[in-house]
């Protein structure tokens, strides 16, 4: 988790050195793309230090008044990054509205594209890192924050190729049509973002192929048991939590019972990272004959 929250805090570090480089950009231009750009990197900034936030609450261990432990936090972060892009794309589309109406000249548009390109260089290499880390150790926040600077990556690489037509043709409504054109992808971004956010706050249960490892380790090492069904999956940042009902013959004792769930738990935990499980043991006659059936 302390490799998590430092990758967040890098975040905020990028941010700072990608809209410094940005508005340089766009002050040595006046290009409006070019402010749509760096207006989108104060998000940047703002949507890491949420992350940042959410990420070292969600690291608190379960408390009386959170047993399951804090780790929706980062859902509720992703949500808020949501939000927060949403801001960004309205002010964009403000700023590209006025300039529709009086186009400006873009000044040494060449100086500013190399030092916009350096910008997207460094975040198009950040967002790589991000996605990765976050996926390895199941950060929603991490992820969601690499997945808007991918965002703005596109969107900048856009707005490079633009701004550069546009000074070559001289057509000055190319600058505020490009600037909408960010808007709308920054648009999408946070409706993408804000989505998976919610899906994960409503527990939806893990993908298909990690409930088919699931389902293939509990058949694997139930040896002594009868059959496992009702199983339910669902995440919670970083967290997987696995429960269902496991059937055994009415006679064996509890001992043995016990033996078999301390089994399965080890086999899950050794497949699943950071999995909290829960089993409920149920005599023969409660068999369903319709759920995982040990091997």
């Amino acid at each position: 988790m302390k490799r998590v929250q430092l990758l967040a805090a890098g975040s905020i570090a990028v941010g700072l050195v990608v809209l410094a480089l940005k508005y340089l950009a766009y002050h040595l231009t006046g290009s409006v793309a070019l402010l749509s750009d760096a207006i989108e990197s104060i998000v940047n900034i703002a949507t890491a230090i949420v992350a940042l936030l959410a990420i070292r609450f969600a690291a608190q261990p379960a408390d009386t008044n959170h047993p399951y432990g804090h780790h929706k936090a980062e859902y509720l972060s992703a949500v808020a990054e949501g939000a927060l892009i949403v801001v960004a794309a309205l002010v964009i589309f403000r700023e590209a509205w006025s300039a529709l109406y009086a186009p400006r000249i873009v000044d040494a548009p060449w100086i500013g594209l190399a030092v916009n390109g350096a910008a997207t260089a460094i975040n198009a290499v950040w967002c790589w890192v991000l996605i990765t880390q976050g996926r390895r150790r199941k950060s929603p926040a991490l992820v969601a924050d690499g997945r808007h600077l991918f965002t703005d990556v596109v969107s900048s690489v856009g707005v490079l190729a633009g701004v550069a037509i546009a000074a070559i043709t001289g057509y000055r409504i190319l600058d505020p049509i490009l600037a909408a054109l960010v808007g709308l992808n920054v648009l999408w971004a946070g409706w993408r973002v804000m989505k998976e956010s919610v899906g994960g706050l409503l527990d939806e249960a893990v993908p298909d192929e990690e409930l088919a490892r699931i389902r293939t380790v509990i058949a694997a090492n139930a040896d002594g048991a009868i059959e496992a069904h009702d199983l339910r999956t669902r995440h919670a940042g970083r967290m997987t939590f696995v429960d269902f009902h496991l059937v055994v013959k009415g006679s064996m004792s509890v001992t043995e019972a016990h033996d078999i769930c301390d089994r399965l738990e080890r086999a899950l935990k050794a497949e699943i990272e950071d999995a909290l499980i829960s089993i409920h043991v149920e005599p023969d006659d409660k068999a369903k004959h319709s759920g995982i059936v040990v091997l």
